[in-house]
């Protein structure tokens, strides 16, 4: 105890693993829900699910595309990269240089992977999106390759599988971000018309423009357990209407209850629920006569 009251450190380290430790500092992840911490690979081996509490954490595009079956993955429209409409800037860097940085964090061009795949032998077409990649905002590559998505499953008469996870619109990009709440909304409408299916999934976050447009209307809406769901935040909700909400709200289970989603499903039954539903649809194929790409809209900085 003597030691402890002295200024000289003489018995106390920085708790910093010496130079060529064999224990990794990312072995073990703190859960944001129950708190206690998690052995990483258990955690990875649960679906990155807290074996604790069950708390469901935020997954990246890539790993979710371990819901289709093995080397079942095409990607497609690879090649489309955002670019600066506005010359855009705000006070601390400009939207050029945010979207360079968050190209090289996340390995991604922009915040949405798309392709074709299949869930235990079902053929799909999905589109996936990633937080990490500026909150997932929707931008015009963000609904270029959703709207084309959509119309290439139409041509196929397959179903198509959104993954959604969001801020909202991406706010850099100003009235051509907006625009892409109804393009992709009305590309999925050709869907409609060969009677294949439009399956959603939110996960958490969803918010703003992407949950108000093409989600919200989807033939199937399933939530992950706990995801938080709604256009805007429920602090800026309760400060407009100078009243508290109830407990639970925007959760999952609040939009369940309340007839905003249709099912709940716990991320280790997912890819069994998504394989009963595209067996439902299977075999109905109606694809339609000529394959249209989606309407000259702004994209990479052309018309």
């Amino acid at each position: 105890m003597k030691e402890f009251f002295r200024r000289r450190k003489t018995s106390f380290t920085t708790g910093e693993q010496p130079e060529g430790s064999p224990v990794p500092d990312d072995m073990w992840v703190k859960c944001a829900a129950c708190r206690d911490l998690v052995y990483k690979k258990e955690l990875n081996d649960n679906l990155k699910v807290c074996p604790k509490c069950g708390h469901h954490m935020r997954m990246s595009a890539q790993e979710w595309l371990d819901l289709l079956d093995a080397d079942s993955f095409s990607e497609t429209d690879a090649h489309l990269r955002p670019t600066d409409p506005l010359g855009f800037v705000s006070l601390d860097e400009s939207y050029a240089d945010k979207l360079v940085k968050s190209q090289q964090r996340t390995g991604m061009p922009d915040a949405v992977i798309s392709g074709m795949g299949m869930i235990g032998g079902q053929r799909l077409a999905l589109a996936v999106g990633d937080f990490a990649f500026m909150g997932a905002s929707m931008g015009s590559v963000y609904g270029e390759k959703m709207s084309r998505a959509a119309e290439r499953a139409a041509d196929l008469g397959i179903p198509f599988l959104t993954i959604n996870t969001s801020g909202g619109a991406r706010q850099q990009e100003g009235v051509i971000a907006l625009m892409q709440m109804a393009k992709v909304t009305m590309a999925l409408t050709r869907l409609a018309e060969v009677g294949q299916p439009h399956i959603a999934l939110l996960v958490d976050p969803c918010y703003g423009g992407v949950t108000a447009s093409y989600p919200s209307v989807a033939d199937v809406i399933i939530a992950e357990p706990g995801a938080n769901i709604g256009f805007a935040g429920k602090r800026l909700i309760e400060q407009i209407m100078r009243q508290k909400l109830p407990a639970g709200f925007q959760t999952a289970e609040f939009m369940l209850e309340h007839g905003m989603v249709d099912m709940v499903v716990e991320r280790n039954q997912l890819r069994a629920t998504l394989g009963r539903l595209l067996r439902l649809y299977a075999g109905r194929r109606e694809p339609v006569a000529q394959f249209m790409v989606s309407s000259e809209i702004y994209v990479n900085g052309r018309t």
